[in-house]
This record gives structure tokens, C-alpha cells and sequence, in this order.
């Protein structure tokens, strides 16, 4: 249990997808400019990547891997060049589920991500969470943990961001710092926050 609880905080804070690793900054600032579209992003995020990483995993190990169909007489069989199609498609029906439930449910919410939502099908941080699983070698337990923990660790990040730019709405900034030029300022800073993470992790 040590273990998962490392991983998870590793996940979430030393390899945070868009300040550490910068994947999936497109949505990041765009929906970081109120903390109640950052909340939605990084619940949905963290929703998606705890589904959709731990799904894969079984995809992968089951269908794709080598010698995954040895139990049929063919454990020469290498499907994992398939892999990238198979997760964007698990990642494509995730999405469409919640869209759905969101649009049923939760308007206001729904309303928020506008076109955003459906580009979570080719999020880089959402189908990143399953290359790493991969790559990694992660056990099912892992990849569900580390789903998890990555999805998390957007939410915190965005909702962080989000606080800020709302605070900054009342600040007296140049105007060619307004919008993105602030932003883009501060996702630099919290990045170098956040890389502290990683010397402390390296210092245990």
C-alpha cells in the first residue's frame, strides 16, 4: 500500500501532466480563467484518466501485448502497434459518456467546457496517462492508482490557476499581460513549483 500511495503522489505532483510533463496545456488555459470551468475540467480529468487508464490496461494486456493470445495457440501474435487506436477509442467512448451525463445532469457544467469537452477525446494529457502506463509497466493496480493520481494532479494545477487568474481580475496588469500573456506568466511560475516536488521526491 506504501507503494500505490507513492505512486499516487508521484503521479499527481512530481509528474503533473501540464506543469511538469506540459501535456494538456491547450485545455489548461482555456478553462482556467474561472475556478467553477477549472473545478469541472479537473473532476472530468480526473474521471476520464481514473477510467480510462486502468481500461487500457486491460485492453493492452488481454488483447494487444506480446503473447497476450498464447492461451489460443498463437503467442507470436504482437497486436501492441494496434495500441494507440485501441486507447483513443477507449478514451473517444469515456468522453461521449460523460458529455452525455454532464449534458443530462449538470447543464451549467456542460455549458461551461462548451467546444472543449469533446477535445478531451485527444487530450495529450489523457492519452499520455496511457502510454506511460505502458511504458512503465505498470501493474493493473498501478495504472489505476496512477490514473488516478494524474487526473488529480491536472485538477489541482488547473484549479490553482484558476484562483489566481480570478484574483488577477481585479489587478491593474499591462494590457499586453492580459488574458494568455498572465497566464502563460503564471503557469511558468507554478511549473518551477512544482519541479521542487521532483528534487524532494529525489532527496527521500
Amino acid at each position: 500500500m506504501t507503494g500505490l500511495w507513492a505512486l499516487f503522489l508521484e503521479a499527481a505532483f512530481v509528474d503533473n501532466m501540464p506543469l511538469t510533463l506540459f501535456l494538456g496545456l491547450c485545455t489548461f488555459l482555456a478553462l482556467s480563467k474561472r475556478p467553477e470551468s477549472a473545478l469541472g475540467l479537473g473532476i472530468a480529468m480526473t474521471g476520464v484518466m481514473g477510467v480510462t487508464v486502468p481500461l487500457n490496461w486491460l485492453i493492452y494486456q488481454g488483447l494487444l501485448a506480446p503473447g497476450a493470445w498464447i492461451w489460443i495457440g498463437m503467442p507470436e501474435l504482437d497486436l501492441s502497434y494496434l495500441s494507440l487506436i485501441a486507447f483513443i477509442g477507449v478514451i473517444a467512448a469515456t468522453v461521449q459518456l460523460l458529455e452525455m451525463v454532464l449534458d443530462r445532469f449538470f447543464p451549467t457544467v456542460h455549458a461551461a467546457f462548451g467546444a472543449f469537452l469533446p477535445l478531451l477525446t485527444v487530450q495529450c494529457a489523457i492519452l499520455g496517462g496511457s502510454l506511460f502506463m505502458v511504458e512503465r509497466s505498470y501493474d493493473l493496480a498501478e495504472s489505476a492508482v496512477f490514473g488516478l493520481g494524474s487526473g488529480l494532479g491536472f485538477g489541482v494545477a488547473v484549479v490553482m490557476l484558476g484562483a489566481i487568474r480570478t484574483r488577477l481580475d481585479y489587478a491593474d496588469l499591462p494590457t499586453g499581460l492580459r488574458g494568455l500573456g498572465i497566464a502563460f506568466i503564471l503557469t511558468g511560475l507554478m511549473s518551477l513549483g512544482f519541479a521542487s516536488f521532483a528534487q524532494m521526491a529525489v532527496s527521500q
